[in-house]
């Protein structure tokens, strides 16, 4: 496999692979393929540390080795043994074997697993002459994952998968996904120059990426990745993806961000995590319940993911919570509001219907992102600036 045309696969929960791939498209790679849970596209060894460092929405970055049609056991072997393992594991690799598979012959996940480990093992074992691996160096991870009799061979160059930005050392019960916080943002089309404000913040999770998203600041900045010790990646290329993400930082912004939510113990760490993110004097966070949550400017996001299940396990009090979050938005005419619930009955406490509705899934919760435009469209701000000459004049 040439190290300049790697086929790689940036991985995405169901729903955001549209997000993910615009993601991908805007850090310039454009052979990009979009299929379910996964977006396909052409990079060489820096597109590895540049995707890991700067894609919000996705799961995970992985090399796709190879694809190939085994409907047998030998058929998977021999596949996976034409590999050129060597070129990215060394003599001191640890290299684990996942698997999945679905309608395929070959349906027991941890025979297919044995079967990839073993041929992995032989092949190395021809490389390095050697008839035993310590496993004792850096960690690559293979997948093998069967659907209808396709098997695809990866190698995750990730790790700990991409939400995991390091901002958050402590969590509330039943944490929105830093990637789905990243994804709500960027789906309300919300500007830096507006305000933004999160009435149920629980761990500041939207506004701490919203924050990131108006200052550029790209999110893998504070972590490490699997393939970040691999000795194929010259150390540079990461010092350079690294280089290249500080320069693109604009902390000149000024940002009008908060959050606010009734339990004081969730605003501690939602402090503590605008800490952690370098972010505590951009960001607001306040204990107080939703029906006097008014956060200050026009125009702006109230971009919320409301409690339920974990979070509140009364449905009387979700409900409170929901007709609540209607009073409040009902006083707040020239903002949007994007809500993400499970709830069937969101609109009904909204007392209007939503503009748009996108499905989306939290975990494996069936949930919708419900979008309510201020009124005047989606964005009345930008033909009040265009009125006075401000921000968004010239804008499409």
């Amino acid at each position: 496999m040439s190290s300049t045309h790697i086929k790689l696969i940036a991985t995405s929960p169901m729903g955001l692979e549209a997000v993910v791939a615009r993601e991908v498209r805007e850090l310039g790679y454009e052979d990009v393929q979009v299929e379910n849970g996964r977006i396909t596209f052409i990079g060489d060894l820096a597109a590895i540390c540049r995707a890991n460092l700067w894609l919000r929405t996705s799961d995970r970055v992985l090399i796709q080795m190879a694809q190939f049609e085994a409907r047998t056991f030998d058929e998977l072997f021999e596949g996976v043994k034409a590999l050129p393992w060597s070129d990215w594991i060394p003599e001191d690799g640890e290299f684990p074997v996942e698997g999945r598979s679905h309608k395929s012959q070959l349906s027991s996940v941890p025979a297919c697993q044995g079967i990839v480990k073993k041929a992995v093992v032989e092949k190395l074992k021809q490389q390095y002459g050697t008839e035993w691996f310590e496993e004792t160096g850096g960690r690559y991870v293979i997948e093998v994952s069967l659907l209808n009799d396709i098997a695809t061979i990866t190698l995750d160059t990730t790790g700990p998968g991409l939400h995991k930005r390091g901002y958050r050392k402590l969590v509330t019960e039943a944490p929105l996904k830093e990637t789905m916080a990243a994804a709500l943002v960027l789906l309300s089309r919300w500007e830096p120059e507006r305000p933004l404000y999160d009435p149920f913040c629980g761990s500041g999770t939207i506004p701490i990426e919203a924050a990131m998203i108006g200052w550029n600041l790209a999110p893998g900045l504070r972590r490490t990745f699997n393939s970040s010790s691999w000795p194929i990646i010259p150390e540079e290329l990461w010092e350079q993806a690294r280089e290249e993400a500080f320069d693109l930082v604009k902390d000149d912004i000024p940002l009008q961000i908060g959050g606010s939510d009734i339990d004081p113990e969730a605003i501690e760490v939602a402090l503590a995590a605008a800490k952690s993110a370098g972010l505590a004097k951009e960001l607001t966070f306040k204990t107080l319940p939703v029906h006097k949550a008014m956060p200050a400017g026009e125009y702006g996001c109230l971009i919320t993911n409301p409690p339920y299940g974990e979070r509140i396990g009364d449905p009387k009090e979700v409900e409170r919570a929901l007709r609540q979050l209607g009073l409040t938005y009902a006083h707040m005419p020239t903002w949007s509001a994007f809500v993400f619930s499970p709830s069937k009955d969101l609109e009904h406490y909204m007392a209007r219907k939503a503009d748009k509705k996108r499905k989306l899934f939290n975990g494996r919760i069936e949930c919708n992102l419900n979008q309510f435009f201020a009124s005047g469209g989606l964005y009345a701000w930008k033909k009040q600036d265009r009125e006075q000459g401000g921000p968004a004049a010239g804008k499409p």
